[in-house]
């Protein structure tokens, strides 16, 4: 079999290229939120979002957001920013029901797509509307992800449009492993250099906001708020029944403690 020459194959591959779909590009006008993923950037028609005053517990932490996110939408200048800490404490909500209460743009980006950040910056360059480009539930061990996270947020030749911010949330303050054992146990070679590496990372975020696990007070309070939000009222001791048969408290389990309530009371 003759074999086929570079000419060859470079067309062949034009061809290909030529009959693939186009990536996706939304008005990014006309959605909420948007998506981007390997299939482009596409609209989301509803975005998932409560009302700011709902969130109980966390108001530091929704004040300082909401304040941030308000210089951008005004064209002020505004931070990257960090979300970490307990898981269920309403980090990515929070997020969300910022964007809705200030009619930002949220592009949620898969975290495979971080590298392609510029190309989605250049998109959105000249927008008449701000943006929030939201990078959820970042993992630790994401290396390359968090190597072009880095480049994009202090470092990269290629500037970003000043009414875009990255919200990135993660489990993890400082985006590492729990100690400097686990890290040295998972770098090959420089272990010192790979920790210090990451720790850059997190310093790169102008506004960092901690979720701490909540008492028994402020998940009760948390109930109450969603309670209210929905028109049911709730048993403080069957609330906390509820979170023990699971074996915590955060403002997730409360929201599902409150759903079953609502849904029951519904049916009766």
């Amino acid at each position: 079999m003759q074999t086929m020459n570079s000419t060859t194959l470079t067309r062949i591959a034009e061809a290909l290229e030529r009959l693939a779909p186009a990536p996706a590009r939304a008005d990014l006008a006309a959605f909420p939120a948007y998506h981007w993923s390997a299939g482009g950037l596409t609209g989301i028609n509803r975005l998932d979002a409560m009302p700011l005053e709902v969130f109980a517990a966390i108001e530091i932490q929704r004040t300082a957001l909401f304040e941030n996110a308000r210089r951008l939408a005004a064209g002020a200048p505004a931070h990257d920013v960090l979300l970490w800490g307990a898981r269920g404490m309403g980090k990515s909500a929070l997020v969300r029901a910022v964007a809705a209460e200030l009619s930002l743009g949220l592009v949620q980006v898969d975290a495979d797509r971080i590298a392609d950040l510029p190309e989605l910056f250049r998109l959105l360059d000249g927008a008449e509307r701000a943006f929030l480009v939201f990078i959820d539930d970042l993992g630790i061990d994401e290396e390359a992800s968090l190597r072009a996270l880095r480049s994009v947020l202090d470092g990269g030749v290629e500037a970003r449009p000043d009414r875009c911010r990255l919200i990135v949330t993660s489990n993890r303050r400082h985006l590492v492993k729990r100690d400097l054992a686990e890290n040295e146990a998972a770098a090959s070679v420089n272990p010192r250099d790979t920790l210090d590496d990451k720790l850059a990372l997190a310093e790169r975020f102008g506004l960092s906001l901690g979720f701490h696990a909540c008492s028994q007070d402020d998940y009760l309070a948390i109930c109450h708020s969603l309670a209210r939000e929905v028109g049911v009222s709730i048993d403080d001791a069957a609330a906390i029944r509820f979170a023990t048969q699971r074996g915590a408290r955060s403002g997730r389990i409360a929201r599902h403690y409150v759903t079953e309530v609502a849904g029951g009371t519904a049916l009766t």
